[in-house]
């Protein structure tokens, strides 16, 4: 997938320490991606009218209120396991039907884990740790409305239990887990033989889609899915996030907020 703006500048703001970084880091980091610096600018204004950035000096963003709840959820991806708790067969229901909030609560609704079992009720099995009540919290901060329903389910019927149960493919889950490890186990070995610069880039799209995978998986007890290949993903996806950081390290000076030097900005013009 061809990397845009906003995708540039959120995910390396997400990934520096503080969630900050120059305009000029940013414009550098579009460059070796391909994106034009006119670009780059555009977006941050847009990014910063619209609340997910916030500017902390002339020519410093950091991510806003906008999207700290989002990036709340994304970085938690490491910490995957220690949010799943032991399930005893109860269910999260999230009972909504206004419109005008619809597409975050869709957004919020997928990242942690739900799905339909009809048109305006969302479930998901009740396993994550700090139960109803923490998942209310984060479904509100993610922006679904207030008066949303959020309620823990115990006595389905064994139909409806059963229904609940197949909204989610446990081989096609279960498959995927072994299918990214497989991806993974080559692209670290082909990463050795890249240069650098063409290594950053391939890091940049490569563990964006690792990410993305993790960040998106429903995080379902060992009753519906293998939860040891879900842990053997998550293994291997920390090499691909400790391989790409090492790269754009030695780039960029990640580990130090997204800052860029001269040196770096004209390494980078040379991409």
């Amino acid at each position: 997938m061809k990397a845009t703006a906003k995708r540039i500048i959120l995910e390396l703001l997400s990934a520096s320490d503080g969630h900050e970084g120059t305009a000029a880091s940013l414009v550098a980091a579009g460059k070796l991606l391909g994106v034009a610096d006119g670009s780059v600018r555009v977006a941050l204004t847009r990014l910063v009218a619209d609340g997910t950035l916030a500017v902390t000096e002339r020519g410093v963003y950091r991510l806003g209120g906008g999207a700290i709840a989002v990036n709340r959820e994304v970085t938690s991806w490491r910490e995957l396991e220690r949010q799943v708790r032991r399930w005893d067969g109860s269910w999260v229901c999230v009972l909504a039907g206004g419109a005008a909030a619809a597409r975050r609560r869709e957004r919020a609704l997928r990242l942690l884990g739900f799905r339909e079992l009809t048109d305006d009720l969302a479930i998901r099995p009740d396993n994550l740790a700090g139960g109803v009540a923490a998942l209310r919290d984060r479904l509100r901060a993610l922006g679904v409305e207030g008066s949303a329903l959020v309620y823990r389910a115990t006595d389905l019927d064994a139909d409806t239990d059963a229904r609940a149960r197949r909204l989610w493919d446990r081989d096609k889950l279960s498959a995927s887990y072994h299918q990214w490890c497989e991806r993974i186990a080559r692209w670290l070995v082909e990463i050795e033989e890249v240069p650098l610069r063409r290594a950053a880039r391939d890091a940049f799209y490569f563990g964006g889609d690792v990410l993305r995978a993790i960040v998106f998986d429903p995080r379902l007890p060992e009753e519906l899915v293998d939860v040891a290949a879900r842990r053997a993903l998550l293994a291997a996806a920390q090499r691909v996030d400790a391989t790409g950081r090492a790269l754009w390290n030695q780039l960029v000076g990640l580990s130090h907020g997204l800052v860029f030097t001269q040196e770096h900005r004209d390494e980078l013009e040379l991409a």
